[in-house]
């Protein structure tokens, strides 16, 4: 696993502290938990401005299409895809591995 150091100012190193602490995690885990708790919502914003797709949404999240579905549900946004098309791919890919 790669290894970064980055400076922290003095508000941000007690907000860490304060997630650690509160979620019983060492700050170590908390700042890798918060950075992809950043990049979700940096992918969200993307998504919901047009700027990412679906597809790059789910591929930078690494979920599935259909994860990515449910998460933009999650926070009240719709993907581009109707519930039968959804059902039509589950349905090819659940056939290409058998």
């Amino acid at each position: 696993m790669p290894v970064m150091s980055l400076r922290l100012s003095d508000q941000e190193f007690r907000h860490l502290s304060a997630v650690a602490a509160e979620e019983t995690k060492d700050k170590s885990s908390a700042a890798r938990e918060l950075l992809m708790d950043g990049l979700k919502y940096k992918m969200l914003l993307a998504y919901k401005e047009g700027k990412v797709s679906l597809a790059t949404l789910s591929r930078t999240l690494g979920m599935s299409v259909s994860e990515a579905v449910d998460f933009l549900a999650a926070f009240g946004l719709q993907a581009p895809i109707s519930y039968d098309d959804y059902l039509k791919g589950l349905e090819t890919a659940q056939k290409a591995v058998h």
